[in-house]
């Protein structure tokens, strides 16, 4: 989800200037990734680059920039962290700044499709004159100067409409898929395990189905993200999920177990089938789900004993670490599939 866009939008339709402060390269080690984002306004600033003083300089550099005379074209700073900053990371980091203090016509197109639930990829020219495009399985539409994309990177935000990856900076142009393209996950149980799950999970960028055959046991509120689903047959809701979603089984009863697993792994198409169980519990579930016609190289994706390795401790909050650190692990080795490395020239 795009959280820096909804900032964006924010302060624009208040008529409030702001600074979009974007890495746009890094090279070694950084505190954040291309497409960190932070917004700068008069009296604060949302979002993070990384903190510490690659931050600092960045805020003081974006308040140089607002106001009435805040330069037409954005501005690009290449901040060495060990000798500008002071910081040991040793990387590279390129910090695009662009004051947005009257009409910005790109940023209501985008606000458009992003409102209406579109996905798409924003291509933005780091470099020059203004310029940016909206990529869609149609093609590439300007929507702020002209001209047309270099093939390699209307290749890239092609691939990213179809594989949603962090964003890429390429042949002088960051590339942003807007829309979701978080996880989808479904946990299985509310007891102690699953709403400590839920609380942990739900601070990532997810939408999450919370399941339950019993019906008054799910919190009064919940957080954004979470939708509750009483269900006399768990195993049905499996069918509610998309392709690529992640599931976590920990109900009160190892036959309800049983058959969410085998519904889950009658479908191949998921991404992470979690069981909270022991070793000899992944045992008898490997030879009853055998039993039942599931081929041993799909039985073999379920993960029993759910949870990273090395984190022994069996409270519930400590399990719901490590099995988001694991649901994390998952989802990164997938998006490495489709994510280009970046080499910045010196």
């Amino acid at each position: 989800m795009a959280d820096w866009l909804d900032a964006a939008l924010n302060c624009w339709e208040r008529g409030e200037p702001f600074v979009i402060v974007t890495v746009v390269a890094v090279r070694g080690s950084a505190p954040r990734e291309v497409g960190a984002r932070m917004l700068v306004t008069p009296t604060a600033s949302v979002g993070t680059i990384g903190g510490g003083q690659l931050e600092f300089s960045s805020t003081a550099l974006a308040c140089e920039l607002l106001g009435a005379d805040a330069p037409a074209r954005p501005r690009e700073r290449r901040i060495v962290l060990g000798t500008d900053c002071g910081q040991c990371c040793g990387g590279v980091v390129d910090v695009h700044f662009e004051a947005m203090t009257g009409d910005s016509p790109w940023l209501a197109a985008v606000a458009h499709r992003y409102r209406a639930g579109e996905s798409f990829v924003l291509v933005s020219a780091r470099r020059g004159e203004r310029g940016r495009h909206i990529v869609t399985t149609t093609g590439a539409e300007p929507i702020e100067g002209g001209g047309s994309l270099p093939a390699a990177v209307m290749a890239a935000a092609r691939q990213r409409l179809t594989a949603p990856a962090p964003a890429l900076s390429l042949d002088d142009h960051v590339l942003e898929y807007i829309g979701f393209g978080g996880l989808n996950i479904a946990v299985f149980g509310a007891g102690h395990v699953g709403a400590a799950l839920v609380d942990v999970l739900s601070r990532l960028d997810c939408r999450l189905r919370w399941i339950d055959s019993r019906r008054r046991v799910f919190p009064a509120t919940l957080p954004d993200g979470v939708l509750p689903v009483p269900a006399a047959e768990p195993d049905r809701e499996v069918l509610a999920m998309p392709a690529g979603a992640y599931y976590v089984i920990a109900t009160h009863s190892h036959p309800a177990d049983l058959e969410i697993c085998a519904a889950v792994l009658r479908r191949q198409d998921f991404a992470y089938c979690g069981l909270i169980g022991s070793r000899s519990k992944r045992y008898r579930f490997r030879h009853r789900l055998r039993d039942r016609g599931i081929a041993a190289d799909v039985v073999d994706r379920l993960t029993c004993p759910i949870g990273v390795a090395g984190i022994a401790g069996k409270n519930p909050a400590e399990i719901a670490v490590a099995v988001a650190a694991e649901i994390l692990q998952r989802r990164d080795r997938q998006r490495a599939a489709v994510a280009t490395p970046l080499e910045i020239p010196a």
